[in-house]
Parts: structure tokens; C-alpha cells; sequence
């Protein structure tokens, strides 16, 4: 049986590389929920709960994006030199 956070994982990880959205869409959640097994494997899981996992994992993953585009970023500043000028 599949654990409930690799559904989680699974679901934010489509959801982005499908739609490259941060913010979930209720239609999308709702329709994976259904079709992916989690409702099979877990019948107590609620669809309002498990979508509230799948957003935070959504947020936490832009989180961490963001932050390392703004560390390659400050990378690659410190690499570039201004030109210095003829005199």
C-alpha cells in the first residue's frame, strides 16, 4: 500500500509539472483523489484534508524553488564584474 505522504508528494509533483501553478484547483485535486487510489487505499481520507496536503506541499516546494533561484542568482552576481572603464 502506498503511504499517504508519496500520494501527497505524487499529486503536488503532477499538479505542478501539468499546470506550473502553485495554487491548487479543486477540480484537478478532486478528480486525482479519485482516480489515483487514494480514496481506495485510505476510504477514511477526506478529499478537504488531503488537499490541504497537497497545497502545503505546493507552497513548501515554490518555497524552496524560489530560494534556490535566488541563491543561484546571488551566485552568479558575485561572478560578474563590472567593466572597469579605459582611461
Amino acid at each position: 500500500m502506498t503511504k499517504l505522504s508519496e500520494y501527497v508528494d505524487i499529486a503536488a509533483m503532477e499538479y505542478l509539472l501539468e499546470t506550473g501553478k502553485d495554487e491548487l484547483d479543486a477540480h484537478w485535486i478532486a478528480a486525482f483523489f479519485q482516480d489515483s487510489g487514494v480514496l481506495d487505499d485510505y476510504p477514511q481520507q477526506d478529499l478537504v484534508a488531503f488537499a490541504a496536503l497537497v497545497q502545503k506541499e505546493l507552497t513548501s516546494m515554490s518555497e524552496r524553488a524560489g530560494k534556490h533561484a535566488r541563491f543561484r542568482l546571488d551566485k552568479i552576481a558575485r561572478f560578474v564584474r563590472p567593466r572597469r572603464k579605459p582611461h
